[in-house]
């Protein structure tokens, strides 16, 4: 009677190491994806705040000045919103004539530093402001969250 020996062979053993192989090169670049994202919610926050600010400033004035911010110490001076302490935060700017607000990206990942985020208003007929993703953001599409 043969006594059959326990244990892999080696072609399961390969069959498993490729399977291995196969779903850490799928998992690995949308790890990185996900993970620029979470970082990049600390800006949209900030821009989210800024937005809110500006909304306020605007119903204060009748819907008829934009608030003049062309750098992040301006935005803290005329609308009260501190960028000081955010890290990935570069610059940020509200444009005076359309209410624009852009955002430069900082201290994330190579492929997204330096690039802006833009967030544009839109009044509407009840003098409520809407705020959308602006096609003009220099970030890529996979990056720009969802509003």
């Amino acid at each position: 009677m043969l006594r059959r020996e326990k244990g892999f062979t080696l072609i399961e053993l390969l069959i498993v190491i490729a399977i291995i192989g196969i779903l850490a090169a799928i998992a690995i670049p949308m790890y990185r994806t996900q993970t620029i994202k979470a970082k990049l919610t600390e800006v949209t926050n900030a821009m989210s705040n800024v937005a809110s600010a500006v909304g306020a400033y605007i119903q204060e004035t009748d819907g008829t000045n934009w608030p003049d911010c062309p750098t992040s110490g301006e935005v803290q001076t005329s609308l009260g919103v501190s960028l000081g302490a955010l890290s990935r935060v570069g610059d940020m700017a509200v444009a005076s004539g359309t209410g624009v607000i852009t955002a430069t990206v900082a201290g994330i990942d190579g492929s997204v530093n330096n690039c802006t985020l833009v967030l544009s208003p839109s009044i509407n007929a009840d003098s409520s402001v809407t705020w959308n993703w602006d096609g003009a953001s220099t970030i890529s599409p996979a990056y720009v969250p969802k509003r």
